[in-house]
């Protein structure tokens, strides 16, 4: 019987892994490529920030919305992001639960990408109520005037989910690197770094007692972050199943797009994954065995995502509904088929390249692979919302929607923003998660496991 392969390469030790990855924030000078992406990125962003400006001033039809189709970037882009950041909590939490450990090394940064992610994902339905700055009516509050939100409307459905959802993860993202924050507080040399990490680390310092108490609250938030994984991305599709257009009006959407949510997530986390690992020389924590996994993970999701265009189809012609049917043709033959196609070769036919080995462990193919795939997922969440919309039941409801340079900016921007913070995070807490890491070095070290040198994982 073939060995199971270690999940980090090389002999590791304590010492040469708290100093190997505290030194990429301490030590190490900012490496010239971070800066040149960070100034790419930080750019996009004041385009963001531009076109949102530009947007409270001129009104929310600068975006390319008329009527029917009276949803369209924002919703859009809304969708997509939430999506994105599932990967982080399943990595985190219910791998967690389960016990598997190869999320070590990736859980500390797809944390990260979730509570940007998410937050990238409720601006946009506050840029899409047209007047912003009542965006606060979304809250229930008591008010002189005894007004409460409409529990019935999806943007009240989508507060509590953005919101429930990023306060979970801010949450269980901080607490786990409290012991890392003390590590750091300890190792750095600047007065200020030490202040800043000692403040943030809440006065750990490693006793029996507080690792007792973190590893309790720590379960705890896993817990309490499972479900999301499932609740939230559902509750953003029932913003579309309880309407009545055709293409909305559908039992499929809650598990179709949590599935779709875990490929576009797994997909950025491997965007992210492979840079890190290349600049930073963290091939012994993140090893091809850890693309492997991420992989076949996409697989599997890009699978049930492809079943659920069949069953979309399927479900169209066999109810007998005509305008469903009909809807499914114009997606298909329509003024926006190319959109149509597009999806389906970037989710399903690129996707089927997971089931070769050697494109899960090949990183260059794998990171342009994942960037693929984050388009696909892009379009499928545009031709939901705008093939559903343009065609009415009435002829007379019948247009046709073009994007507008503003759309373009502030999607555009919004992926500058993201990414802007994430170099942000890069620099200034650890990519990795230390003590879970020192964990790991030491039931390898138990099991022999760091005997291997290869970090190939076995045939």
């Amino acid at each position: 019987m073939a060995s199971r392969a270690p999940l980090m390469k090389g002999e590791q030790s304590y010492a040469t892994v708290t100093d190997h990855i505290s030194s990429t924030l301490l030590d190490r000078r900012t490496p010239r490529v971070l800066w040149y992406g960070f100034a790419l990125f930080f750019l996009m962003a004041m385009g963001f920030l531009y076109g949102v400006t530009y947007l409270f001033v001129q009104g929310v039809g600068v975006f390319g919305l008329n009527i029917p189709v009276a949803w369209g970037f924002p919703i859009i882009n809304t969708v997509w992001w939430i999506g994105i950041g599932h990967a982080g909590t399943l990595i985190s939490a219910i791998l967690l639960l389960l016990n598997q450990r190869w999320r070590t090394s990736i859980n500390r940064f797809a944390e990260a990408m979730t509570i940007f992610a998410a937050s990238m994902a409720g601006l946009f339905p506050i840029l899409h109520l047209g007047r912003p700055w009542f965006a606060y009516w979304l809250i229930p509050y008591p008010n002189t005037m005894g007004l409460w939100p409409q529990w019935r409307s999806p943007l009240i459905w989508d507060f509590f989910a953005i919101a429930t959802y990023l306060t979970v993860s801010a949450l269980f993202w901080y607490m786990g690197m409290i012991p890392d924050l003390a590590t750091l507080r300890d190792r750095a040399k600047n007065p200020w770094s030490q202040g800043i990490y000692g403040a943030l680390s809440l006065g750990w310092r490693g006793s029996a007692i507080h690792w007792h108490r973190y590893q309790t609250a720590y379960l705890l938030l896993a817990g309490l972050a499972t479900p999301l994984v499932v609740s939230v991305h559902s509750i953003v599709a029932l913003d579309f199943a309880v309407a009545i257009t055709p293409g909305y009006h559908s039992t499929i959407f809650p598990p179709y797009f949590v599935a779709g949510a875990l490929y576009s997530g797994f997909a950025m986390a491997l965007t992210i994954a492979i840079p890190l690992r290349a600049v930073f020389k963290l091939d012994d924590f993140i090893t091809l065995r850890h693309l492997n996994v991420m992989g076949k993970v996409m697989l599997a999701a890009g699978m049930i995502v492809a079943y659920g265009y069949i069953i979309e189809v399927f479900i169209a012609y066999y109810s007998g509904d005509e305008y469903h049917r009909y809807m499914m043709i114009n997606r298909a033959m329509g003024p926006y088929a190319w959109w149509f196609w597009g999806m389906l070769i970037c989710n399903v036919v690129f996707g089927q390249l997971l089931w070769f080995r050697w494109v899960r462990t090949t990183p260059v193919v794998l990171f342009f692979l994942s960037i693929v795939i984050n388009v696909g997922m892009w379009l499928e969440r545009y031709v939901i919302v705008i093939t559903s919309e343009h065609r009415g039941f009435l002829p007379s409801m019948w247009d046709t929607v073009s994007s507008t340079p503003w759309d373009w900016l502030v999607l555009f921007g919004s992926i500058g923003l993201f990414f802007t913070l994430m170099f942000v995070f890069v620099r200034l807490l650890p990519v990795i998660s230390m003590a879970e890491m020192r964990e790991l070095v030491h039931e390898q070290h138990e099991s022999g496991a760091g005997a291997h040198g290869s970090g190939k994982e076995s045939p």
